[in-house]
This record gives C-alpha cells, structure tokens and sequence, in this order.
C-alpha cells in the first residue's frame, strides 16, 4: 500500500498539462490549453486542461479529472498502478507500508502464482509453433477456423500436447514449485500422489486480467469423446474468480472508452474473430452467467452494451437474468438477434467492420421492447401466461435505476402490452415497497416524513432524482466554500458560505440521495472546519476517481450559476450574486421535493378513492393542504429561476 505522504507528494510533483501532453497536443488558449480528446473522436477540439486547477475537462465526452484520473482512464489501470506510473515520470521512490507477514505470504504465493501462469502461457504458445503436433493439430485447427498469425499471437493462443504430464515436467524441470502448479489448476494432484496436466491434448486460450496478466487458461478438446467436456477452464483460485472476469477485456478496453460501446458476446472464438475483422470492443462471459463482478467491469468503461445472441432460444432465456442485471446497474441495453445459423464467429468472418457495425444499428433494440416480444411469442392468448408475461416485464422496468428512462419503458410497454400504465405502475411501486421493508436501511425513493416547523421544513430523504439541485450546491461548496458569505451579528464571527450550506441542510433535515454526492457532502461536513481545507484541491486529487472526475466538471465552469445579461450593468460573476444564489439554490432543492412530494400525495389519493378509503382520502387531503402552504412560502422566495448554460 502506498503512503499518504507519497500519494501527497505524487499529488503536487504531477503537472497536468506534462502529464496530458506526452498524449496530446496541447494549445495555449488564455490561462487554459485546449487540444482534442484522446477518449473520443471529435474534429473541434473540447478538450481543455487547466495548469492552475491542476484538472482535465472534455465538453464532448464529459470526462475531467486530475493528472492520476487522466493516466487511469488513458492507460485503463488502476489508481494505484497510476500513482506509479506518475512516481516513475517524476522519479518519486514509493514508500508503502511494510507488510504483516501473513499480507508478505499472501503476496508471495500471488506473485509465485502469476509466475507459473505467465510460464505455462510462453510454454503452450512455443508448443503451438514450434513443436510438431502444436503445428499440425492446434495451428491447424485455428488456421481452420480462419485465424490469421497476427490474431493467434495477439490473444497468445497455445496447445497443450495429448500426454499425461508433459507441461507438468516441463513446469518442475524449469524451477518451478508444484504447489503452486496445483494451486493455479494446471496441474491435478491425483489421490495416488500422482501428477497430471489438466489441459491436455486442447488448443489454449489465456485469461487475461484488466493489466494484461494471466490469470487462467480455458481449453477446447479437438478430438471427439463424448466422455470429455468440450471446454475445460481454470478453477477457481487466489489469482482468478471468474465473476470478476471477462474474456478480452485487456485488448477491449480501449476500444470500449473510444467507442463508448460493449458488445457481449459468449465465447472465445466469437471475441477473437471479431477482432481480427476490425471490432474490438468486445468481450465474453465465456459460457457462463453474467454476475455483478463483470457487469462493474464494463460500466467502467461505458455505459452502452450490446448483447449479441445467435438465435438459439434457450439461450436467450438463460441470459435474460444476466441482463437485468445490467439494467439494475444503470447499463444502457440493446440485443441483437444474428440471422438464423450465424454466431458472432461465423457472422464476423462474413462481414467487414462497416458492414457489422451497419447491421447492428439497423437490427439492435433495446433490451425491455425485445424481452416484451419474446415473452409475447410465447404467452400467445393464454391469460395466464400474459399476466406472468406483465410481472415479469414490471420486474425489469421497476430495476431500472433511471426515473425518465423507467417512464418511457412503462409507456411503450403499456402500448405492446395493451395494459393501462396506471396499473403498471401500480405494479411497479408494489415491488418497491416489497423491496424498501426488506431492506429498511436502503434510502426510499420517495419523501418519508415531512413536518412544517413555524416556517422551516424537514425533509428527511430523497431520490436521485433531484441530482441537479445536489450538483448546484456541490458547485457552490467547491467554488465558493471558503468565501465570507456574512458577519454574525451577535459573535460578530464571519460566516463562510460552505458553513451557511451546511447549517441550513441540517436544519431542515435535508440530505443527498445520490451516493457520491451523499459522499462528498459528508466528507466536507467534517473537514470545512479546519483552516487548511481547501475543497477544490481536496476534491479534485480525492482517491476515489469518480468524486475527482466530478469535482473536475463541477469547478470547470461549463455552467454558470446565474449569468445574467443586461444592457444597462455589467454582467455579474456568480462570486459577486452569492448573496442571491446561495438561498435561491436551497429553496430551489426544496421546492423541488414538495413539488415531488405533492405529486405522490396525488397519485395516493386516487388510490384512497378509487378503493374508497375516504379516511385516508381525508388524511391525504389535509397533508396536502399543509404542503400547499408551504409551497406558496417557498414560491414567494424562489421568484424566476436564475440557472443558465453558458
């Protein structure tokens, strides 16, 4: 582990517009530099660095961060091998902290392991080229399959010879110890003492890690024997959990940010062959289902995925859980059905990068209209089935994170379905609430309590879906935090903003929903009060990548709080209205949760009449007259709303 006062030190060594400018070519353009953006194709160039906030910003593709954000989106590696990328640059000697002797051994034996791994790979490659059988059986059965050289030493492709233990005598014969050729799952320890290769008389296909290490082998039999599994894969170990992995992803990587596109694909030779005709962005669950593990590992990279099925129904039905996983992670779904008798292997050898890529933006949809059509073929008019059809669907929509994208899948749901969208979702927040009394601590989506207190309001949570009026106050935080906002008239003690924010949110109970600003929020609360804090600096060099790549957009000023132009004044800075921004954006995030309070109340109170239960009619009724009042208290406050793009 790397210590903090190297990180400190990595931090304030590191110059953005050095480390930016080994990538791209820079501009001067007044205080800033502009250059275009080496995350997505663009002619103008909009992307910006700035020397004096130590940040990056792209106004295209959104992404921003501080030089360790930068090398870790550029290089797709983690925070710490950044960090270290940057300490050789600047020739910083990493301190980390010494470790336990049982972390020493755990070390160890990972080390040892990743040895023997990388040693079996050189060992299978060398056998497929240089050894008679590798040329005549593995290169010939690749060759087969129309893999060109270039291809078959990209992905390190091998053969492991038809012979009881050649690899493993090769493996002891080279130093290395058979413990860990057990504990790496190329070699079986037989109860008899005796040793064996677990691979034998396969072609081979390395795993790779997101760092490009080898982390498991999967190997397919040539010969046939309906006895012998026609795929055999690693087990799992210290070094490798299939969950976490995906086949390709150190060769897609790149592509995926540059394309802002997955394709997902089922096996080895469907990744493989749709690399060699020019599409990289794709990866395979390799046979299995897809599990939360690899689903974050390709939200790392984008928020689009295709997945591509070859027909068979069965599995399609089999993936359908795995895709509503990706949904419930916020993944943008579409699926695409290849023609009848095509894999993504047979279908990629037929086709040109161009000729696919037309296909798929002719023949893709989205995930929730192709599920619907699915199961609709197969319930026909049976009402039963139709009404398990509309659970089942309900289940997918109501897991979609997303409140504007949930809405127009229940539309057009309501459309194929031919069922009214009230009763969907009356469905939907059926399975929300089942779901929120399971997990009591799982913030609500919906306003809990709410109380009026002489004029004030307490408001004890929220959804996400008030994510604009937490990003304005966060901007405030981070560019104004420090400022003077007034002097106490009683301790005559001056008030900075970021002290106001915070008194008022507490006061009224207020608190954000969205996870990285709830984080942000509560790690100023506990460090505003300390001289040295500075925000933007603590915010922008944060470790967790994803809260400095927003404290990156939110101090680049690509939005203006309050630019308003006059023929008459000059325009005014946010930093000269504070006066008036800081109250307008706290009661904007307040107006904005009664108007979404009023709206649920009304959606109840339907409820209460339809079902005639006119005493909690009544109930509703007087609740939402209290929240009237308080909305015509606010509305007086609010006037015009002053938040502009500039």
């Amino acid at each position: 582990m790397i210590d903090q006062t190297t990180i400190d030190r990595i931090n304030e060594t590191a110059q953005i517009q050095d480390v930016v400018n080994d990538f791209v070519t820079l501009k001067k353009r007044g205080v800033n530099m502009i250059g275009l953006c080496p995350f997505h194709n663009e002619k103008t160039p909009s992307f910006i660095v700035s020397p004096a906030k130590g940040i990056f910003k792209c106004f295209g593709c959104g992404k921003g961060g501080n030089s360790v954000n930068f090398i870790m989106e550029h290089e797709q590696i983690s925070y710490t091998e950044a960090l270290k990328y940057l300490a050789r640059k600047y020739h910083i000697e990493i301190q980390e902290r010494e470790l336990s002797p049982e972390e020493m051994a755990v070390r160890n034996d990972r080390e040892s392991m990743f040895l023997v791994n990388d040693f079996a790979q050189k060992y299978f490659t060398s056998t497929l080229h240089q050894h008679i059988d590798g040329k005549s059986i593995g290169l010939g059965y690749f060759r087969e399959r129309g893999f060109r050289e270039d291809i078959i030493h990209k992905f390190q492709l091998g053969y492991s010879l038809d012979q009881r233990d050649a690899f493993t005598r090769a493996g002891i014969n080279a130093g290395y110890n058979k413990e860990y050729l057990v504990k790496t799952g190329l070699t079986l320890d037989n109860e008899n003492g005796q040793l064996s290769d677990r691979f034998r008389g396969r072609v081979m296909f390395p795993v790779h890690s997101l760092s490009g290490k080898v982390v498991a082998f999967g190997g397919r039999i040539l010969k046939k024997n309906d006895k012998m599994a026609k795929y055999v894969n690693s087990p799992e170990s210290d070094i490798y959990h299939k969950s976490n992995e995906l086949y390709g992803i150190f060769f897609a990587k790149q592509a995926i940010v540059k394309q802002d596109r997955c394709f997902l694909v089922e096996g080895y030779t469907d990744v493989i062959s749709m690399h060699q005709n020019g599409i990289e962005n794709v990866v395979a669950s390799s046979g299995t289902s897809l599990t939360p593990g690899q689903i974050r590992l390709i939200h790392r990279f984008t928020e689009n995925v295709t997945v591509i099925y070859d027909g068979d129904p069965a599995g399609i039905k089999a993936s359908i859980r795995g895709i509503d996983l990706l949904l419930e992670e916020g993944l943008n779904i579409k699926v695409l059905l290849l023609p009848d008798g095509d894999d993504p292997d047979s279908f990629a050898q037929k086709h040109n990068a161009s000729d696919f890529i037309e296909f798929v933006h002719i023949n893709s949809s989205d995930f929730i209209r192709f599920k619907t059509n699915l199961l609709l073929a197969e319930a026909g008019n049976d009402p039963v089935k139709r009404a398990a059809l509309v659970l089942d669907i309900v289940r997918s929509i109501a897991i979609i994170p997303n409140l504007a994208i949930r809405a127009e899948y229940v539309k057009e749901c309501s459309t194929l379905l031919n069922v009214d969208e009230q009763m969907l979702y009356y469905e939907i927040n059926k399975l929300k609430e089942n779901d929120q009394s399971k997990t009591l601590h799982r913030p609500t989506e919906n306003i809990s309590t709410e109380k009026q207190t002489g004029n004030e309001l307490e408001i004890s949570s929220f959804s996400s879906k008030f994510e604009e009026q937490e990003r304005n106050i966060l901007q405030l935080l981070l560019r104004f935090g420090e400022t003077v906002y007034f002097i106490d008239e009683d301790t005559q003690r001056p008030i900075s903003v970021g002290e106001y924010l915070i008194s008022e949110l507490e006061n009224d109970g207020v608190y954000f929903n969205h996870p990285i600003h709830l984080q942000m929020l509560e790690e100023y609360k506990n460090h505003f009060q300390n001289d040295s804090f500075k925000a933007q600096r603590f915010f922008s060099f944060h470790p967790d990548s994803k809260i400095s790549a927003l404290a990156a957009d939110l101090i680049s000023e690509k939005y203006t709080l309050s630019k308003i132009h006059s023929k008459v004044k000059k325009i005014q800075t946010d930093a000269e209205r504070l006066d008036q921004l800081v109250p307008r954006l706290i009661f904007e995030l307040k107006n904005s949760i009664l108007l979404d309070k009023i709206k649920q109340n009304l959606i109840k109170l339907k409820t209460a009449t339809d079902t005639k239960n006119f005493e909690m009619a009544e109930i509703i009724m007087r609740e939402m007259g209290l929240l009237e009042n308080i909305k015509q208290q606010l509305s007086k406050k609010l006037g015009e709303r002053i938040i502009n793009k500039i």
